[in-house]
């Protein structure tokens, strides 16, 4: 299964590791493989994470206070977000809503 990224979303993830880096040396390293591990089972499993919107679904990270906002498609996995849990959810449910 492929997977793809927004842009804004690919934007995300790269601003987080930054972030994390900033923090401590390599954690950035750290949040950035905890997150393809959470690909890794999205891809296992991409139907069984909690409903965000109509069409998408987010997977929490097991460490980091991260969720993955994504859409299943056919033979891809989309993902929109890399979200912070503490952010308002609304806007990236409207983000959702215009795909």
């Amino acid at each position: 299964m492929n997977v793809e990224f927004l842009d804004i979303a690919e934007t995300e993830l790269v601003k987080a590791i930054s972030y994390y880096n900033e923090q401590s040396e390599g954690l950035g390293y750290e949040f950035a493989a905890e997150v393809k591990r959470t690909i890794g089972r999205i891809i296992q499993y991409p139907e069984a994470w909690a409903q965000f919107s109509s069409r998408s679904r987010r997977c929490r990270t097991t460490r980091f206070p991260y969720g993955i906002v994504y859409q299943a498609r056919t033979d891809t996995i989309l993902i929109i977000a890399i979200m912070h849990l503490r952010q308002n959810p609304e806007a990236f449910e409207k983000r959702t809503q215009s795909l």
